[in-house]
């Protein structure tokens, strides 16, 4: 399941922070899955990390306005 931009959006600061570590961690275990070649999708890789570049875009974001109050 892909993340989508929309609905990153709609999540606060603490759930970005929640989402991102949870895809980092399942990105570290598909990588480990594919190191023992048992991986079966391998593009799920990629839509993994396109996910966690959403969420810290996202974040950066919040972080910026939360600076210009």
């Amino acid at each position: 399941m892909a993340v989508k931009f929309s609905e990153v959006v709609e999540l606060s600061q603490a759930e970005l922070v929640a989402k991102g570590r949870e895809m980092r961690q399942e990105l570290f275990n598909l990588k480990l899955q594919k190191a023992s070649s048992q991986l079966e999708k391998p593009s799920r890789l990629r839509d993994l990390r396109r996910g966690i570049a959403r969420v810290e875009t996202q974040l950066s974001v919040l972080r910026q306005q939360a600076d210009a109050k």
